[in-house]
C-alpha cells in the first residue's frame, strides 16, 4: 500500500487554511489523510464540547476539582438537574464539528488542488460517544443510558450531516481514549471481556451513520496537558480493542484505519521486545491500515528508524506513522515540526 503518514488530528496554525497548509507543505505527497488543523478550541479535544456543555439548561455541575482542565482530576464535568431529561438536541448544540467543517471544508479543496493531492480526503475527528458522556459526565455515570444515548445521537446527527456535505471526500476519525482505557484498567482476566464490550459500543457510530461512510478508529491513553491517563504493561490492550473493533464492524461502513499508541503522551515508546511480541495477534482486516503512534519528540531520528523495524518485524506487515498526540497540543510548536519531519524520514525512507 506504501507507508503513508497520518496527522491525528490538531496541527499548529492560527488558522485551517494556516495549519493545512503547513501540513502540506511538509508532508503533501505522503498524507494518508488531512483534518482542518482543528485549531482554537478545538485544539483542546473533547475539552470544546465539555466547555459548551456549561450553558445547558438540563445539566448543573458535578465537580470536578479546579475545573480548568489542569490534570484529569480537574476536568469540569457535569449532571442532570432534578426531574431534567437530557435531550440529543441539546447536545449537539454543544459539538462545534458540523459548524467547523461548513467553514474550512471549502479552503481544503483549494489547498488539495494547490498541492496536487486531488485523491486526499478530508479527515473530521469525532470523539466516540462514550468519551464524550464519560468525559462530560464521569466515568461511572457516563456509561449509564440517560448520557451515553443521547450522547450516540447527538453525535450521529452531525457525522450524518457532514457526510451529507461531504460525501465519500470525508473520512471520519472517531476518537476513543476511553476504550483503550478501560480494557487497559481491566486487568489480565477482564480485559478481553472489556475490548468485546467497547468495542460493541464503537461501533454504533458508524452504524448510524450512511451506508458507504469511511471511518477510521483513533485510540489513545489520553493526552491532557501531554500526560497519559494510564499506561500499558505491553500493547495487548491495544490489539484486543483494535481485534474486537474490526470483529464487530457494521457492514456498508468502511473501516480504513486503526490507529494504536506506542507512546503515552510525554513518555517514548519502550524498546522492550517484549512489549511488542503480542503485535503477532492482531487480527484486522488486511485492508485496514494500521497506523504506529510512535513519533516522538524525544526519539532521535536513527531511534526512530529502529523503532518502526521493531514494530513492523512483530506486526509482519508495513505500517502508517502517526505523532504520539495531537501536533497541535504540543507544549512547544517546535516539536510538531520535528514529529513531521521524523515522519517524512520514515515514509520515504525504509526500516527494513
Amino acid at each position: 500500500m506504501g507507508r503513508r503518514a497520518h496527522l491525528v488530528g490538531s496541527i499548529p496554525g492560527t488558522s485551517a487554511a494556516d495549519a493545512m497548509e503547513a501540513a502540506l507543505t511538509r508532508l503533501g505527497p505522503y498524507l494518508l489523510t488531512l483534518s482542518d488543523g482543528e485549531t482554537g478550541q478545538r485544539a483542546w479535544w473533547v475539552g470544546a464540547c465539555i466547555a459548551n456543555m456549561a450553558g445547558n439548561p438540563a445539566l448543573e455541575p458535578a465537580g470536578g476539582g479546579q475545573g480548568d482542565f489542569s490534570s484529569y482530576d480537574d476536568v469540569p464535568q457535569f449532571r442532570l438537574r432534578d426531574g431534567a431529561v437530557l435531550s440529543a438536541a441539546s447536545v449537539e448544540a454543544c459539538l462545534p464539528y458540523e459548524a467547523a467543517f461548513t467553514g474550512s471544508y471549502p479552503v481544503f479543496r483549494e489547498l488539495r488542488e494547490k498541492y496536487g493531492r486531488a485523491d486526499l480526503p478530508f479527515q473530521v475527528g469525532i470523539p466516540g460517544q462514550l468519551d464524550l458522556s464519560v468525559d462530560t459526565f464521569g466515568f461511572e455515570a457516563g456509561f449509564e443510558p440517560a448520557y451515553l444515548k443521547p450522547s450516540l445521537e447527538a453525535t450521529a446527527a452531525q457525522v450524518r450531516k457532514i457526510a451529507a456535505a461531504g460525501g465519500s471526500d470525508v473520512v471520519f476519525q472517531i476518537e476513543t481514549p476511553a476504550a483503550l482505557i478501560s480494557v487497559t484498567s481491566a486487568g489480565d482476566e477482564g480485559a478481553a471481556a472489556a475490548a468485546r464490550h467497547v468495542a460493541a459500543t464503537t461501533v454504533q457510530l458508524p452504524a448510524a451513520a450512511p451506508p458507504g461512510t469511511r471511518f477510521g478508529v483513533h485510540l489513545c491513553l489520553g493526552d491532557l496537558n501531554h500526560k497519559a491517563m494510564v499506561g500499558m504493561r505491553d500493547i495487548t490492550p491495544a490489539v484486543l480493542v483494535a481485534n474486537a473493533v474490526a470483529a464487530a464492524w457494521p457492514p456498508d461502513r468502511t473501516l480504513e484505519f486503526i490507529h494504536v499508541p506506542f507512546a503515552a503522551a510525554d513518555e517514548p515508546p519502550t524498546f522492550d521486545e517484549s512489549f511488542y511480541q503480542p503485535l503477532a495477534r492482531l487480527d484486522i482486516p488486511a485492508s485496514v491500515r494500521f497506523v504506529a503512534g510512535c513519533i516522538h519528540e524525544s526519539l532521535a531520528a536513527d531511534r526512530q528508524v529502529e523503532l518502526l523495524r521493531l514494530i513492523e518485524t512483530r506486526l509482519g506487515r508495513e505500517v502508517d506513522v502517526a505523532a504520539a498526540c495531537g501536533l497541535g497540543r504540543r507544549p512547544d510548536a517546535a516539536q510538531a515540526w520535528d514529529a513531521m519531519e521524523k515522519a517524512l524520514l520514515l515514509v520515504e525512507g525504509s526500516p527494513a
